[in-house]
């Protein structure tokens, strides 16, 4: 009867386990989306409409979508911030393309666009791994580059049209009524956290916690981190056919885009440090600040304040996830007050065993049956 009445707990306490191992560091930011979700069915009861959420989810999508690729670098132990400039570049280029070629089809643009977006992350990736640049300052450069190369291409107003089949992906429906972009979203986290789970993503960790553990285990580091930088170049150039879709053709579509991502990262659990979090952690940190901004604009505040609610975000969830929560404070060790102690106990046992005197030898060496009178 103990047993059968034992297996039950046990296999619901290995549950919840298991449920809490997978929700990890990202379990703060469910629960404050769910709170930013009630916040803002209060402050707008018609928020939850089907037509209305399925529009606000198509607005955090380009967000959502770079949260994940910025995910893949932080999580190596580096920043990219150049993933704003290449939505940027990519939504001008999309609409120069076009004026080139009018003819083009859109998913031939949209591919060339997403190679070109790995191109940039590969450079990063080569740049700050076999150079030994700072990724801050490499992807830094290439946030410059790309945001000169646009101004000097463009004087600072781009020209060109982009047609409506190559917006669809960001402002059309399929079926009727589901947003293209919550389906690239869906398929996108998916993806990565299937890739996450296979042997390059407990390589990614293992390298974003200790790269020198994990190059002695025999882990090519360098190729690691460059797959992470190509990875979110990706992502920033799916991310900029969504924005191209949604808000058209702008010098300035991904303007402050890089900050955003990292903010949302920061804000899923995700260490800055590398080593630790979740990538369904960062995209719901997408969501979680884009719900955020939602609320502060039904409340009327002026949505000039949101880089300062990004800025405290980011301090306040570094400065919780460099607190350790998780184990109490050890105190030092302090073994039993020692006894009294004797002359036997007095010698330590590891020590060698000292010579007897002389004079016990002797005395030893004869017997009482072998002494003469």
């Amino acid at each position: 009867m103990t047993t059968v009445t034992a297996t039950p707990v046990r296999v619901t306490e290995s549950r919840r386990v298991r449920l809490t191992q997978a929700l990890g560091t990202a379990l703060p930011v469910y629960a404050l989306l769910l709170l930013l979700f009630g916040a803002l069915a209060i402050t707008d009861p018609n928020f939850f409409e089907a037509d209305r959420f399925l529009a606000w989810v198509r607005r955090a999508a380009p967000l959502v979508l770079l949260a994940a690729g910025q995910y893949l670098v932080i999580v190596s132990g580096h920043f990219d911030l150049s993933v704003g400039a290449v939505v940027t570049t990519g939504v001008v280029v999309a609409s120069e393309l076009y004026q080139e070629f009018p003819g083009a089809h859109w998913l031939v643009v949209t591919l060339a666009l997403m190679a070109a977006g790995a191109l940039v992350g590969l450079v990063n990736g080569m740049v700050t791994t076999l150079l030994r640049v700072p990724s801050f300052i490499t992807t830094l450069g290439m946030m410059l580059i790309l945001q000169g190369g646009v101004f000097y291409w463009t004087g600072g107003s781009p020209t060109g049209h982009l047609p409506q089949d190559f917006r669809a992906m960001g402002r059309e429906e399929v079926f009727g009524w589901l947003p293209w972009a919550v389906l690239v979203c869906a398929a996108v986290g998916v993806g990565v956290a299937l890739l996450m789970r296979s042997r390059y993503g407990r390589t990614l960790i293992a390298t974003g916690d200790s790269d020198r553990t994990a190059e002695l285990s025999g882990v090519s580091v360098h190729r690691v981190r460059i797959v992470a930088f190509v990875l979110s170049g990706t992502a920033a150039a799916l991310a900029a056919v969504l924005v191209a879709g949604y808000s058209g053709l702008s010098a300035q579509a991904g303007n402050g885009m890089e900050f955003e991502a990292i903010t949302a990262v920061v804000l899923g659990g995700v260490l800055l440090g590398g080593g630790r979090g979740s990538v369904l952690g960062a995209m719901a940190g997408a969501f979680a600040l884009t719900a955020l901004f939602s609320l502060l604009n039904l409340r009327g505040v002026s949505g000039s304040l949101e880089p300062t609610v990004q800025g405290v975000i980011v301090i306040a969830a570094v400065a919780l996830g460099a607190a350790n929560w998780s184990r109490p404070r050890r105190r030092s060790p302090t073994g039993p007050a020692p006894g009294p102690t004797t002359p036997a106990d007095s010698r330590n046992p590891r020590d060698p065993q000292e010579p007897r005197d002389s004079s016990d030898s002797s005395d030893s060496a004869g017997s009482p049956g072998g002494s003469t009178a």
